[in-house]
């Protein structure tokens, strides 16, 4: 791992560690709050593809006639975090997108997702889109964390994307997600089969390979340009913040 990859890490650990700290570890005690955590959540599932398709638009290519675009490693890692994202397997190993996994453990736990989530999927564009978070009933902490990620994905340059992805979605996921996982399977194991079974596959796909993968992809964003990595950072740094609010959202939410 590259000097600047530790040093960005260095920078932003304070704020990992208030996530892997947060009060949500201990959130769900009851079917009332999981239904809380999971309206919440769903809306980070789904708009987590968006960034890691502009990543694809940037490093991969669709043109007819085909060349390569950019380097391979980084198109490897793409390719391979959109082909898990899009067509993972179920628990029966039947083919299924991480989305379309989540809405399934909602329906069996019977959570009817938010009405504005499918309106929001019916946008044609970033613009109509962000014109339509902040008119949403969605709660504030949701508005907040889709603004983000839709307004940084528009504005914002490749580097600055890429670490939004990296060190707000795939580096932390693993960590963040295993308290939860472990409060789950502890308190009520047969209610949350599928919503374990996608938690677990983000950890077992999101650790080690993938974020050394994305590490390298920053390094070659990056390369030896500081004020890139400076952007970078900040971006890193403003994504988990904004995690940070989606969580404090979901433990103070008043039903």
């Amino acid at each position: 791992m590259s000097t600047q990859i530790n040093r960005l890490k260095e920078q932003i650990s304070p704020l990992r560690d208030a996530l892997v700290h947060h009060p949500i570890n201990s959130f769900i005690q009851s079917t009332a709050e999981l239904e809380v955590f999971m309206k919440h959540h769903v809306f980070a599932v789904w708009d987590f593809m968006s960034l890691v398709k502009k990543l694809q638009q940037e490093f991969t290519s669709v043109d007819v006639p085909w060349n390569p675009k950019g380097p391979a490693e980084v198109r490897y890692l793409i390719n391979e975090i959109v082909l898990g994202e899009e067509s993972d397997v179920d628990q029966n190993g039947v083919y299924i997108s991480h989305f379309e996994l989540y809405l399934r453990a909602m329906e069996e736990l019977s959570f009817m997702p938010s009405p504005f989530l499918q309106e929001l999927r019916s946008f044609a564009n970033l613009d109509e889109l962000l014109l339509a978070i902040p008119k949403s009933n969605i709660p504030e902490s949701v508005k907040a964390f889709l603004t983000f990620t839709f307004s940084s994905i528009q504005n914002r340059s490749i580097e600055e994307i890429a670490a939004i992805f990296t060190f707000g979605r795939e580096d932390i996921i693993p960590e963040m997600f295993q308290v939860i996982v472990d409060q789950l399977k502890r308190d009520s194991p047969d209610k949350v089969e599928t919503l374990v079974y996608y938690l677990e596959r983000h950890i077992e796909v999101d650790g080690g390979h993938h974020s050394e993968l994305a590490y390298k992809m920053m390094e070659h964003l990056c390369g030896n340009d500081e004020s890139k990595w400076q952007k970078a950072t900040q971006a890193a740094v403003e994504s988990l913040q904004v995690r940070l609010k989606l969580w404090d959202g979901i433990v103070e939410h008043k039903a």
